[in-house]
């Protein structure tokens, strides 16, 4: 087969560039040629992505093309047009109410691209949620044809060790709690932040917080949650904003416990990555956090700030528990093997 694929944005670091890559090259070693075309694309990429509107000379009737759709974009129309087979793998759209406040633009595009995604119902082949939660959204709109297509997770570049100065600043006795992820409204950091004030002040003062994310166009977003840290007198809150996967890797095994309390996940992927680091999860249930989750990790249905901290001192400080905890993750963990999402996503192109 060829079997081609479209994004609207191939970001450094990101997941939904990060799956695709993984989708290309698990494919060409199964022995079907695959490349991947986008409107934007980070510089490092230049050499592994081409253009989608280069697409033409590689369109054919017999190809199948896969559209990981997340916003709205001018790839849509390139997609829609193409005589290939078509198939979707629909990572959800943020609701554009979260950006109302911070991004106008981006808001307009979330907006956008709900209706885009229903303009598709008749018009593809397939269309795969990388969630149950995804799957049923897809369902909704209307799609006759939808499955669940598990999201590709790479553990191998956790091989790597941490970077020298960061094991040097970081690895000092003090707990290091920490939320990965864009620094966005519906990310909820501001949660996070105010969970880890109550730690501080009533459990355990010599800590800090890793916030690690991308927060460049939410500018503003950013500057309302450093006025919180200082009005909190919050200590050793630490923003990275973007950084290299090697320096990501660092944060994640300098860490004790990992604190998630977004409102809206399509899927949660710093959560299989902790699980897999064998970093204690507290995670918020919205969205397919809990299906992401897969059981393992320690699940909260309310934001109670303070009951929030009394859980992660208790994770920390009781070890029998700790040691529970990090087996349901492991066994939670076997969901995302590599060779068996590959294998359900050529199970599904081989049946169009």
């Amino acid at each position: 087969m060829k079997v081609h694929q479209f994004l609207t944005s191939y970001s450094y670091g990101d997941a939904i560039g990060n799956e695709a890559l993984e989708i290309r090259d698990f494919l060409r070693a199964q022995g079907h040629e695959s490349n991947i075309f986008a409107l934007f694309y980070h510089p490092k990429y230049a050499d592994q992505i081409i253009n989608y509107l280069e697409y033409d000379k590689y369109s054919h009737k017999d190809n199948i093309i896969i559209f990981h759709f997340s916003i709205g974009s001018p790839v849509t129309k390139k997609f829609m047009r193409a005589p290939d087979k078509k198939v979707i793998i629909y990572h959800n759209i943020t609701p554009h109410h979260f950006f109302l406040d911070y991004h106008r633009i981006l808001a307009k595009d979330c907006y956008k691209g709900r209706i885009e995604l229903k303009s598709f119902v008749e018009k593809v082949d397939l269309a795969l949620g990388d969630s149950l939660y995804n799957e049923q959204e897809l369902k909704d709109a209307g799609f006759p044809k939808t499955g669940v297509l598990p999201l590709v997770m790479n553990f191998d570049k956790f091989s790597t060790p941490v970077v020298p100065v960061l094991d040097e600043l970081f690895k000092d006795g003090k707990t290091n709690i920490l939320f990965v992820g864009r620094v966005i409204p519906n990310k909820k950091v501001e949660d996070v932040i105010k969970s880890f004030y109550f730690y501080q002040k009533h459990f355990n003062a010599n800590s800090r917080l890793f916030i690690v994310g991308e927060y460049r166009g939410f500018e503003r977003y950013l500057s309302a949650l450093q006025e919180l840290t200082g009005k909190l007198e919050i200590k050793n809150v630490h923003f990275t904003g973007h950084i290299p996967d090697e320096e990501l890797i660092s944060y994640f095994k300098l860490a004790h416990i990992y604190l998630h309390l977004s409102e809206h996940e399509g899927f949660c992927a710093p959560v299989p990555e902790s699980f897999y680091l064998n970093i204690p999860v507290v995670a918020f249930n919205a969205g397919a956090v809990q299906e992401t989750m897969n059981k393992g990790g320690i699940l909260v249905n309310k934001k109670d700030y303070p009951g929030i901290a009394g859980l992660l001192d208790h994770i920390l400080e009781d070890e029998a528990l700790r040691k529970k905890i990090l087996a349901g993750q492991q066994q939670a963990l076997g969901k995302y093997v590599k060779n068996k999402t590959g294998q359900i996503l050529l199970d599904f192109l081989k049946k169009l």
